[in-house]
């Protein structure tokens, strides 16, 4: 593998600015200093860039198998790394879903060939499957997905019984989409009697609304609170299930987490006048007072990471009317330039993004030796220029979809470079996709 010395940056990592030099060999940071006179095979002049830690995104839907005209694990994962996205986990709800240990063991074959970025794969939880569900290694697998709400692959596990064995005898992390099902249903129903099937798509929030989420919410964490399960809520949505989420103790000694996602800081229900279905997704986008109550939960640590829930549908899928387009939006590549516009705004600390998209999912799932700048450490690095605009056109967008809920918007900063396991995956625009991304191993 080649060596690579990126000098003159200003290294991002561990609460800390600083320049300095770093120097990788055989996948690996093998040394971080002032002035590295080393020789390399790559020498990438960094002054006036900053390197950061790879993003970990916890929470993607690549869709492969089986829903490959939405998206490859292959091409998304390459989408990612042009974002700065060096790590991911995916989602179960592909088909058929990924259920039995051989179906979950198919697609981190299916990486192993493709995958420009590193990767892991959640198994899901079905209201039949604990067997299954028990066989999975902690050491190899992120963690077990259970819907405790329906939604785009309908894989809701609604038997009690199911999640009591399922909180009180998993060895890995429970992530959880939450919703309740019968406050949704009810809710449909009264706008299918208003509208039929007209249904606004302004009223998506009213629908799968706060005291869905919260409600569901709430039954996730009391499980977890009574079997001492480690429990971790994905894209909660509102400013009312904050208080679920504890910030006096470390993220170490957390056994119930949270993630918020970046659609949900940026978007509110305003724009569905201009987006529309484009920003469908479950949970709801909603108003503007839970983006602005989710800034304030991350900022303080009841929200531990920032995700992004990427979930490609074609352009064609989407244009259907409110009941028939599907909920999802494609968002890994440019989730750590939205991002950067909070901390070009004044309202995010650098430090602290960082820490909620490279070292805190490190933590939370226990990631071996990924997620920061250390000597040892696997080299996953992202070089970005807070200073060079970058416009997201048809052109830039690497989604199989081809579509972006930010296209014709300008971000203040640009990706120049992404380095996975060691391997200059991107620069400048150009990939090199002669080395894959590798399986993620977890020290539990």
């Amino acid at each position: 593998m080649k060596s690579i010395l990126i000098k003159n940056a200003q290294l991002v990592n561990e609460n800390t600015v600083t320049t300095a030099d770093v120097l990788v060999q055989d996948g690996r940071i093998a040394q971080i200093a002032q002035n590295i006179t080393a020789t390399a095979d790559e020498t990438i002049d960094a002054t006036g860039l900053h390197l950061l830690p790879g993003v970990i995104d916890d929470q993607v839907h690549f869709r492969e198998p089986g829903l490959t005209h939405k998206g490859t694990i292959g091409s998304e994962a390459k989408a990612a790394v042009a974002g700065g996205v060096t790590s991911f986990m995916e989602m179960p709800n592909t088909v058929p879903n990924a259920v039995t240990q051989d179906l979950l063991e198919d697609k981190f074959d299916i990486a192993a060939e493709t995958s420009l970025a590193n990767y892991s794969f959640f198994m899901g939880a079905t209201n039949d499957n604990l067997a299954e569900v028990l066989l999975t290694n902690p050491n190899t697998v992120c963690g077990i997905k259970i819907f405790m709400g329906s939604s785009t692959g309908n894989m809701l596990v609604d038997n009690v019984e199911t999640l009591e064995e399922i909180f009180a005898k998993a060895r890995l992390p429970i992530a959880v989409h939450c919703e309740d099902e019968q406050t949704i249903r009810d809710n449909m129903a009264f706008y299918e009697e208003k509208y039929g099937e007209d249904i606004p798509v302004k009223c998506h929030p009213e629908i799968r609304n706060e005291t869905a989420c919260f409600k569901s919410s709430y039954t996730a964490v009391k499980l977890a609170e009574k079997h001492n399960t480690r429990l971790h809520i994905l894209h909660i949505s509102t400013e009312e299930e904050l208080s679920l989420f504890r910030n006096d103790i470390p993220l170490q000694e957390k056994r119930i987490t949270a993630e918020v996602c970046v659609h949900h800081l940026w978007f509110d229900k305003e724009d569905y006048d201009t987006l529309g279905t484009q920003i469908k997704c479950n949970p709801a986008i909603k108003e503007a007072r839970h983006k602005k109550g989710l800034l304030e939960g991350l900022l303080d640590d009841r929200l531990d990471i920032i995700a992004t829930d990427h979930a490609p549908h074609t352009w064609e899928e989407k244009q259907a009317k409110y009941k028939k387009a599907p909920s999802g939006v494609p968002l890994v590549q440019h989730s750590l330039q939205t991002m950067l516009e909070f901390v070009q705004q004044g309202k995010l600390p650098l430090e602290k993004m960082v820490e909620k998209m490279s070292h805190a999912p490190a933590i939370l799932f226990n990631i071996r030796e990924r997620g920061y700048i250390r000597e040892g450490y696997w080299a996953d690095l992202v070089l970005v220029d807070l200073n060079k605009p970058y416009t997201v056109s048809k052109d830039n967008i690497y989604y199989h979809c081809g579509w972006s809920p930010f296209e014709g918007y300008t971000f203040g900063s640009t990706i120049t470079h992404t380095i996975v396991s060691g391997h200059l995956a991107f620069a400048n625009g150009s990939f090199d996709e002669s080395k894959k991304g590798v399986r993620m191993l977890f020290d539990r």
